[in-house]
């Protein structure tokens, strides 16, 4: 299923906790767009609907739309900084036709 890095999953607690949000689960959805790409959101969620999946990953709550569970299936969320001081999360995903594992962007650039 889905994994979260330590940084990704501090952050979230933080983010959690900065905006009261705390014993929400972090709803991930993931959803293939008209040329094939993935579009990824994610937030708190209060509302459980039918078919969704909740899983916990270090310490987080985590919740999947039946929809999305075979999207997501071994995508890593991580939380890095891609520019001097500019944080963000990003999403590895193995089932996006976009990805590029991390050990082989070196190679792209």
């Amino acid at each position: 299923m889905i994994k979260l890095t330590e940084a990704a999953a501090q952050q979230i607690k933080r983010t959690a906790e900065g905006g009261g949000m705390e014993g929400l689960p972090l709803r991930i959805a993931v959803k293939r767009k008209d040329d094939g790409s993935f579009h990824y959101a994610m937030g708190f969620d209060d509302k459980s609907r039918e078919g969704d999946l909740l899983v916990r990953v270090q310490s987080v709550d985590v919740i999947v739309s039946n929809g999305s569970r075979d999207l997501v299936k071994d995508m890593t969320v991580d939380y890095v900084e891609l520019e001097k001081g500019q944080f963000n999360f990003i999403f590895l995903n193995p089932n996006d036709p976009t990805y590029v594992p991390p050990d082989r962007q070196a190679d792209t650039t």
